[in-house]
């Protein structure tokens, strides 16, 4: 069975994988957990593959591919930077969405926030408000997004994008940001340790961050100004058979449904 977005279901087991393969895996760093637990099913699911993953800011990935870093399969959180690698020429196969996130407000201990006055927290010039990266890290993308959604939704006088742009502190996600803490959610311990009062983050991240640090709040973005995150995958044409296999697998397999467990949503 061949599916619509070019993906060949091999992870289903149709031919056998080549053993002592490697899969060279980039994917976004809200994906750390669930790909994870996907590709120790997939090496165990097939004898002798080995799976190597980098976590990080889907953008800063990207700038590395494009400088010629060997990689099999890219899982970003947005569709546009596997898209831009498609677009360069034709080392690269089409890029698909295979999930699904939306914004959660990160707030401290002690503030009170709820989804109907977060804008207004957001505004107040009081309240330091922290996004990742934007162009470096989609997440900060979709953060500054919100801020127009906010404005043109009415949810905010005219002026607002612009004051909550301006006052947006990259705190995450860039080239010249300091390493995320390895085994600690960085944007809990960013709002914990006071970098911010409230971060925009996605609501994956969020739960991890409030079981790490119980003192925070996870605030749900009201529906009508949130921002629907679509993840992309995409696979290098010359990438080995357990490589389309893998990206399979994250698409319609078992690696679905780490996803969804961890609690993203279906593309």
């Amino acid at each position: 069975m061949v599916l619509a977005s070019g993906l060949v279901a091999g992870a289903a087991g149709v031919q056998p994988l080549s053993p002592g393969v490697t899969v060279t895996v980039f994917a976004a760093g809200s994906l750390r957990g669930p790909i994870t637990q996907a590709a120790k099913a997939f090496e165990k699911a097939n004898p002798g593959t080995r799976v190597a993953l980098t976590f990080g800011a889907s953008g800063l990935l990207r700038d590395r591919i494009a400088a010629g870093e060997s990689v099999d399969v890219f899982a970003s959180a947005n569709m546009a930077h596997p898209q831009s690698l498609s677009a360069t020429g034709g080392a690269w196969g089409p890029t698909v969405p295979f999930a699904r996130n939306a914004l959660c407000a990160l707030a401290r201990a002690g503030l009170t926030v709820t989804g109907e006055t977060l804008v207004k927290a957001l505004l107040d010039p009081s309240i330091k408000l922290g996004t990742s990266t934007p162009k470096a890290d989609p997440s900060g993308d979709y953060a500054f997004e919100l801020f127009e959604t906010v404005e043109r939704s009415g949810a905010a006088p005219a002026g607002s994008a612009k004051l909550l742009a301006d006052k947006a502190l990259q705190l995450t996600g860039g080239p010249n940001s300091p390493a995320p803490p390895v085994g600690r959610n960085v944007y809990g311990m960013l709002v914990a340790q006071g970098h911010a009062d409230v971060f925009l983050t996605y609501c994956t991240n969020a739960v991890l961050a409030v079981a790490e640090e119980p003192g925070l709040q996870m605030v749900d973005v009201p529906p009508a100004i949130n921002v629907s995150a679509e993840y992309g995958l995409a696979v290098r044409r010359a990438a080995p058979q357990a490589a389309q296999a893998f990206a399979d697998d994250l698409r319609s397999g078992g690696g679905q449904q780490a996803l969804r467990q961890a609690g993203f949503m279906a593309p």
